[in-house]
C-alpha cells in the first residue's frame, strides 16, 4: 500500500490575497481594514483566531461610498475571505449616525450625472461590492452604527446578519431622489418582509426604526446604545412597550407631539456607548468559532443562494437602465441635493414636473430650472 501522506508536500503557504493595502486608508473618505482578536465570552483572547473588520470611514457625509470607497469594501472582503485566521467579517462604520447612506451624492451630481457610459462603469464596481459580500468565504456581519438608508440599506441586506445600534434607521430614498432600489433591495427585502412591505418600504420612502425591522424581522436584534447616568436606556424616540392599542401593533413606531420633543432631549444628552451592541456580536462569533468552517460556510451558501439567484437575475440589466436615468431624473434628483444649500430643498418640485410633463415639454434646461427651483439670495 502506498502511504500518500509520506509523499513531497510544499509546506510554505501560498499568498491568495488580490488586493494590495494602497486600498485601505485611515484618513476620510476611506475604508478602513483591521483584524481583532476573537474572544470567549468571559472576554480572554483567542490566540491566533480574529474578526476582520470593514469600515466605512467618511462621517460628514454620513459614510456615503465614494467610487475609491466601492473599491475598498470589495477589498476587505476578500481580504478577510483569504485570510486562513479570519472566523467572520464585520461590516461597520465610524461613528454613531450612519452606517451608510449609499453612493456620494457630490460625486453622483458633479461626475456622474449627464455621464451614463461613466456611471455604468462605477456600476460594474457596484455590482462587484455586493457580490463580494455575497461571495465572501467568511460569514458577514453588518454592525449598523446608524442609519442604514438607500445603497447603505442594499449592501447591509447583503450581509448574513445584522446587529443594530436601536438608534438607527433603515429605508431607502430612490425615487425621492432620482433613483430606483435596484442595487438589491428590490432583490433582497421580499425575502426578509411580506411583499406589500417589501413594497411600501422601497416606493415610500419613509425610514423604520431599528425595533420595527427587528419585529417584521429584517435584522437580527437591535440593541440600546445611550446611557442616562451611567444606565443603558432604550431609544425614547420609538415606542418599545410591546402593546396594542385599538388593534394596532405600535411597537417600533415613532412617537409624536410633546413625547418626541422630550424624547430629543433625552437623546441630546445622553451618552453614546455601543458595548452592547459589540457584545451581541462577539457573542455571534463566538457561535462560528465553535463550528466546523466548511460546515458553516456550506449552511450560509445554502441560505445565500436564494437571495443571489434574484440579484444575478437583475444585476447587470439594471445597470444599464441606471446609465440611461443619469440622463433624466437621476440628473435632477441628485442635483437637488447637492445644491440644497443654495435653494433651500433637497428635492425637485415633483407637482411642477408631473405637470410639465403632462404638457409634454421636453427635458431641456428650461425644465430642469423649473423644477430645481431658483436659488435663495
Amino acid at each position: 500500500m502506498v502511504d500518500v501522506f509520506k509523499w513531497p508536500r510544499q509546506t510554505d503557504l501560498k499568498d491568495h490575497q488580490l488586493f494590495g493595502e494602497n486600498y485601505f486608508g485611515t484618513e476620510a473618505p476611506c475604508v478602513m481594514f483591521e483584524k481583532k482578536p476573537v474572544v470567549d465570552p468571559a472576554g480572554n483572547v483567542v490566540e491566533g483566531l480574529y474578526t476582520a473588520w470593514v469600515t466605512l470611514n467618511n462621517p460628514t457625509q454620513y459614510n456615503s461610498y465614494t467610487t475609491e470607497m466601492v473599491k475598498g469594501v470589495i477589498a476587505g472582503m476578500q481580504r478577510g475571505s483569504a485570510d486562513r485566521s479570519v472566523v467572520a467579517i464585520i461590516f461597520t462604520a465610524v461613528g454613531d449616525k450612519a452606517f451608510c447612506t449609499g453612493g456620494n451624492t457630490k460625486e453622483y451630481a458633479e461626475y456622474y450625472s449627464l455621464n451614463p457610459s461613466e456611471y455604468m462603469a462605477y456600476m460594474d464596481l457596484f455590482n462587484a461590492m455586493v457580490d463580494s459580500i455575497l461571495m465572501a468565504k467568511k460569514p458577514v456581519i453588518c454592525r449598523v452604527n446608524g442609519m442604514r438608508v438607500a445603497g447603505g440599506q442594499e449592501i447591509g441586506l447583503a450581509c448574513d446578519l445584522a446587529i443594530s445600534s436601536d438608534l438607527a434607521i433603515f429605508g431607502q430614498a430612490g425615487p425621492k431622489h432620482g433613483s430606483a432600489p435596484v442595487g438589491g433591495s428590490g432583490d433582497f427585502l421580499p425575502e426578509f418582509l411580506t411583499m406589500e412591505q417589501a413594497m411600501w418600504n422601497c416606493i415610500s420612502c419613509e425610514m423604520w426604526s431599528a425595533y420595527k425591522m427587528e419585529r417584521l424581522g429584517l435584522i437580527s436584534k437591535a440593541l440600546p446604545v445611550l446611557k442616562v447616568d451611567g444606565k443603558f436606556v432604550r431609544n425614547p424616540l420609538v415606542v418599545t412597550d410591546k402593546y396594542v392599542d385599538d388593534g394596532a401593533i405600535v411597537y417600533g413606531e415613532y412617537v409624536t407631539g410633546e413625547a418626541a420633543a422630550k424624547a430629543k432631549e433625552i437623546v441630546a444628552k445622553a451618552e453614546t456607548d455601543f458595548s452592547l451592541v459589540d457584545k451581541e456580536v462577539n457573542r455571534i462569533v463566538w457561535t462560528f468559532t465553535n463550528l466546523f468552517p466548511n460546515c458553516l460556510m456550506m449552511s450560509i451558501d445554502a441560505i445565500r443562494q436564494k437571495k443571489r439567484f434574484f440579484w444575478d437575475t437583475n444585476k447587470n440589466f439594471f445597470r444599464h437602465w441606471l446609465g440611461a436615468n443619469m440622463q433624466t431624473e437621476a440628473y435632477l434628483g441628485f442635483n437637488a441635493f447637492n445644491t440644497k444649500k443654495l435653494t433651500g430643498r433637497d428635492v425637485i418640485d415633483f407637482v411642477k414636473y408631473r405637470q410639465l410633463l403632462a404638457e409634454g415639454k421636453p427635458f431641456d434646461q428650461e425644465l430642469v430650472d423649473a423644477v430645481l427651483g431658483p436659488r435663495k439670495e
